[in-house]
Parts: structure tokens; C-alpha cells; sequence
């Protein structure tokens, strides 16, 4: 992992592809689509099960590692209605279990508007965009606000990377700009887009189990 500052707050950028708000506690993780494996099979497509268990197995890893109080989700929790099927809920509900004593806020994204929020005996606290809080605007799309520096998913940022070989990699990354900063993709079965960094841009790749800064 690593600690960044960012408006005089220190952040940790987890290989777990989540960052966390030291002072408050707080695991920030966007893009988990949830179900979305089970939204493809839902189509006709036959995709292989577990993706939702992984997510999850990984998502319990970083809060048990990092001690987060809350959890704070930025869009996108559930990739679609589909992919509500019971194996996932069921997943999801024995996770929801085990942390019960988690708060847990959800802005929501895109595809929450069409998937639905959490069921109500989860107790996710769900907003609509942004969330402010201390220097912070936490929303899922990344647009600009007054109010705060945005913290934002949606994009499922990557950078591609070349070796000296010639060999190139595509990797998430975290991209903190002037005004905004982006979290990669949570989820196991997501993809990425490829960003191009702006002069000054910082770009944190996630490659296996680090978090390293590249120049942009």
C-alpha cells in the first residue's frame, strides 16, 4: 500500500483496488457490479459462477486489514437487475452478515438506478451524488464540484505500460488530477478504459499485490 496527501488528508491506496480515509476510518471502493457474471448468464451467456464470492473475499480482506469503521461505496454496487439472482444475494447477505457492524453508505451510480438499491434489512445508506464530507465530494460520475476535491469511479481507469522488451501491460490505476481523482474498478469482472494523464496528474498502478506510482 501506500499514503498519499491529498487536500491536507491522508489516504492509503490499497492493492485491493480501495483506498482508505485514515483519519475517518473509511474504505472507499468503487465499481463493484456485482452480479454482473450473473447478468451475462441471465442472457444466454455461459460464464463460469464465483465472481461475486471473489469480490467479496477480497473487499472482507481489506476492511479486516485496515480496521475501516464504514464503508463507502461510490456507484455501481449491483451491475444490473438480472443479476439479482439468489446465489448472489445470498452471497452478498452472509458477507453483510459477518461485517453487520459496518456502516455502509452507497452514492449511487449508473447501474444502481436500473439494478435497485441493496434490499433494507442490508442497512446501506444509499444517496444520490455527490456526498460531501470534510475536503471531499464523493460521487460515481467524475465531475467537477464546488463544494470539494471528487473522489469518483465509473471510468474503471487502466494504463497501458511498456517493457523494455517491448512487451506492454494494461494495469488499473488510482488517477488524482487537479479537481479529481479516480479509483479503479472494484470488481472482479469489470474491465478497464484506458486513461491518458495530464501533465501533473499522479497515476498509482495496482500490479498484483502493490500499489506503485508512475511517472505520467
Amino acid at each position: 500500500m501506500i499514503r498519499i496527501d491529498l487536500q491536507g488528508e491522508s489516504l492509503l491506496l490499497l492493492p485491493e483496488r480501495a483506498l482508505l480515509w485514515e483519519r475517518t476510518g473509511t474504505l472507499v471502493v468503487a465499481d463493484a457490479h456485482l452480479g454482473k457474471a450473473a447478468s451475462f448468464r441471465a442472457a444466454g451467456l455461459p460464464l463460469p459462477g464465483g465472481t461475486t464470492t471473489e469480490t467479496l473475499t477480497r473487499l472482507s480482506a481489506a476492511l479486516d486489514r485496515t480496521a475501516a469503521r464504514r464503508l463507502l461505496l461510490l456507484g455501481d454496487f449491483f451491475h444490473a437487475r438480472a443479476g439479482r439472482a439468489a446465489r448472489t444475494l445470498a452471497a452478498i447477505a452472509a458477507w453483510r452478515e459477518r461485517h453487520q457492524d459496518l456502516e455502509v453508505v452507497l452514492v449511487r451510480g449508473n447501474h444502481d438506478r436500473g439494478a435497485g438499491d441493496p434490499p433494507c434489512e442490508w442497512g446501506f445508506a444509499c444517496h444520490d451524488e455527490p456526498w460531501i464530507e470534510g475536503p471531499f465530494a464523493f460521487r460515481h460520475h467524475p465531475e467537477e464540484e464546488e463544494a470539494g476535491y471528487v473522489l469518483a469511479g465509473h471510468i474503471h481507469p487502466a494504463v497501458s505500460l511498456s517493457g523494455p522488451g517491448g512487451q506492454r501491460e494494461k494495469l488499473p490505476c488510482f488517477l488524482f488530477g487537479e479537481r479529481i481523482g479516480l479509483l479503479p474498478a472494484f470488481g472482479d469482472f469489470t474491465g478497464g478504459a484506458t486513461v491518458r494523464p495530464r501533465r501533473g496528474d499522479r497515476v498509482f498502478v495496482v500490479a498484483e499485490a502493490e500499489v506503485i506510482e508512475v511517472g505520467s
